[in-house]
């Protein structure tokens, strides 16, 4: 089967299944009409994260391709998606700008754990979904409190449980350092670890070090790990630390064993500017088929997503797993909106994203699918361990559960 041949049947089938109910009565919030449904995100086109603008850009492109086959229930979808530098005040201004002037139905996507923070409170406050945002904290699977909003990833604190539960497997005398970002993020990273390692951790962990998201590198919280002679590490850090971590380990000719979060295990945006060779061994988590992965060279979705690539998103990376992770985000997204029908009101786009159940996404690895209930919105909640062998991602034997 070519790219070609796989993109036609991925698309004709989504629009197969995309006509509404005959007759159904149509409801229109903000940004619907007959003709179009307007979402909007922001993204970090710029400042310290700028590796995942590839997940917006996916994303546009997505909603490029699926309008030219003739949109979603016969409506064009128009995403605004706007840079926000990673700066939670600039995201909040630009969400504010989203909502109030350019009347969008949802916000969608958007990337961070400091910046989804900053407008939780005020998109709750209006009853505008904040759906399946690029954000891994446990503060987002709070429906009780924030009922509009609903992650995408998995969260970061059941992520941190499956390191720890290969610690306490593997090497259970095992010295933990962690290295996390001074915020929800990072923190997460480190309760968990905690809460996994249970009355382990308090001689288990020897040492953390924070850093800041605005910081120039991290050269000296690695120097103070290192000193604590712990033989683990935990690199809670976003793409850009990450990449030093990893090439600051290999300078001063540290090897312990190390956990990478899943948010940085880019191998374009993280593991080559670290260096190859530096990055060998490295484990990670994931839910997601690994970009450039032999193993689904004939995968009829992988193939769809690379004819997508070429034709609309073609000066995007291929070996960039944040595309694969927008491009997949997306199809979520657009099958939520199918599902609506001419029912497009703020309310019912949350009742439809929060009865998901045994949804299969293209990225997803077989066997995962996305399930969420009203009093659950964590959507994915099986994870399975790899490790970088200085070309791919490898996985290893397992699935985890949290």
């Amino acid at each position: 089967m070519t790219c070609k041949t796989s993109l036609a049947i991925s698309v004709a089938a989504f629009l197969s299944a995309a006509a509404p109910c005959a007759g159904a009565e149509q409801k229109y919030g903000p940004g619907v009409t007959d003709t179009e449904i307007k979402i909007g995100q922001t993204m970090p086109y710029s400042g310290p994260v700028s590796a995942a603008r590839v997940i917006g850009e996916s994303e546009v492109a997505y909603f490029k391709m699926i309008n030219q086959h003739g949109g979603i229930n016969g409506r064009r979808v128009t995403l605004i998606s706007l840079d926000d530098a990673y700066s939670p005040s600039k995201t909040l201004e630009q969400t504010r700008r989203l909502v109030e002037q350019d009347g969008v139905l949802a916000i969608f996507g958007s990337f961070g754990t400091p910046t989804n923070a900053a407008i939780q409170r005020y998109l709750n406050s209006n009853h505008v979904p904040q759906l399946f945002i690029q954000a891994g904290a446990s503060r987002w699977n709070d429906p009780s409190h924030f009922p509009w909003t609903i992650p995408f990833v998995n969260l970061l604190r059941s992520e941190a449980k499956v390191y720890g539960q290969y610690i306490l497997t593997s090497s259970p005398r095992a010295r933990v350092a962690i290295l996390y970002q001074n915020d929800d993020f990072g923190r997460d990273y480190l309760e968990g670890m905690r809460e996994k390692l249970g009355s382990d951790a308090a001689h288990a962990i020897v040492a953390t070090a924070a850093y800041e998201a605005s910081d120039p590198t991290i050269d000296s919280q690695i120097l103070t790990l290192h000193a604590s002679g712990a033989d683990t590490l935990l690199i809670a850090a976003s793409p850009k630390f990450a990449a030093q971590a990893i090439r600051k380990l290999s300078e001063i000719d540290w090897h312990p064993t190390r956990f990478l979060a899943e948010v940085s295990a880019s191998v374009t945006a993280v593991l080559a500017p670290a260096g190859l060779d530096n990055s060998t061994g490295v484990m990670t988590t994931t839910s997601f088929k690994s970009v450039g992965d032999p193993q689904w060279a004939t995968n009829p979705d992988y193939l769809a997503w690379l004819a997508f690539m070429q034709k609309y998103y073609s000066n995007g990376n291929t070996r960039d797993a944040f595309a694969f992770t927008g491009y997949s985000n997306a199809t979520l997204f657009a099958e939520v909106l199918r599902r609506c029908g001419d029912d497009l009101t703020r309310e019912n786009l949350m009742a439809v994203a929060t009865h998901l159940q045994g949804v299969y996404l293209p990225a997803l690895l077989p066997g995962i699918t996305v399930n969420t209930t009203p009093d659950d919105y964590d959507p994915i909640k099986q994870m399975r361990l790899q490790r970088f062998d200085g070309r791919k991602w490898q996985l290893l034997p397992g699935v985890f559960e949290e």
